[in-house]
């Protein structure tokens, strides 16, 4: 763990380096308030911090100011060492942000209990970090397939549409759509249904490239969003998907089917101000294309031919 020593006293910030250090933190050290700052703002840069009151630059009371008052994801726990003994400086220190406050001169043993005070308080933040986290993530995934679910899958279709705005790329979009999987249900129940959905999953995503993104659009519905790719980019990566399919059968206990997916893509055109809502309109119309031809295969519809048929003909 990164420990903080800012100490403008050169004796007393060797005896907390060499202690620190016996006791198995990594110490970081500043002789002035400025340069504790800038150690904090490290990418990495430590989350507990002993300050001493009164530095040339900074005072503590002041760099614990401006560490409350950034915007760190991770909070930094704040030991202030002073001199003063006073009800009010002890206030005005605490008010400023530190965490905790220990009187010069003082017991090593002491300090080492305030700062595994400070490890726990860090810990249990820690914990708590992750919880939101992993909540964040469960709230944006599908619960079943553990991809996108459909409102996280088209925001990242609008951010890369958005990008692509900007840098002057294309945007890919397929829609899939499962071959007769009522069917499959109807045969061979629920459960083997949702198998067979998450063996299609890993399918899709082994024909996939690591930059595109995958979601759950509906039951047996998927979409793929795919950056910097193309018209003809973006048939070639629907027809990988449909033969990572069509070439296997999927088998559960004693069951074994062979599926199949149909599929409809189109893609932005480069410049252009294309929204979410019309390529996703001429991927599912390319969809339907490919269900109305026999299913198990791939139609496109470019973006502006699908724009142009919804204009009225002049009489």
């Amino acid at each position: 763990m990164k420990v903080l020593v800012a100490e403008d006293d050169l004796v007393q910030l060797r005896l907390l380096e060499v202690t620190l250090s016996k006791w198995g933190y990594q110490v970081l050290s500043a002789r002035d308030g400025e340069s504790a700052w800038r150690l904090l703002q490290q990418e990495e840069g430590p989350i507990l911090a002993i300050l001493d009151w009164m530095m040339p630059g900074y005072s503590g009371p002041q760099l614990s100011r401006l560490i409350r008052d950034q915007s760190a994801k991770l909070y930094t726990y704040i030991i202030l060492l002073t001199a003063r003994k006073d009800k009010e400086s002890i206030i005005e220190g605490m008010d400023a942000g530190a965490d905790d406050y220990l009187a010069k001169p003082y017991i090593l043993d002491e300090l080492a209990a305030r700062i595994r005070a400070g490890k726990r308080i860090l810990h249990l933040q820690e914990e708590l970090v992750k919880a939101q986290e992993a909540l964040r993530e469960e709230a944006m995934r599908d619960p079943l397939t553990h991809l996108w679910n459909r409102r996280t899958i088209f925001h990242r279709l609008d951010a890369e549409l958005r990008a692509a705005k900007a840098s002057g790329q294309p945007v890919g979009v397929i829609l899939a759509d499962l071959d007769h999987f009522k069917e499959v249900n109807d045969t061979y129940g629920h459960i083997f249904g949702d198998h067979v959905l998450l063996e299609t999953v890993k399918a899709l995503q082994s024909a996939l490239r690591p930059r595109d993104s995958i979601g759950r659009f509906g039951g047996e519905e998927f979409i793929a969003v795919l950056p910097q790719c193309g018209f003809d980019e973006s048939i070639s990566a629907a027809e990988r998907l449909r033969v990572a399919l069509a070439s296997r059968h999927i088998k559960h206990g004693s069951n074994s089917v062979p599926v199949t997916i149909s599929l409809g893509c189109t893609a932005s055109i480069p410049g252009a101000d294309h929204s979410l809502e019309i390529l996703l309109r001429a991927a599912d119309e390319a969809l339907y294309e490919s269900k109305r031809q026999g299913r198990n295969r791939v139609s496109a519809l470019p973006v502006d031919l699908y724009m142009a048929s919804l204009r009225p003909i002049d009489s």
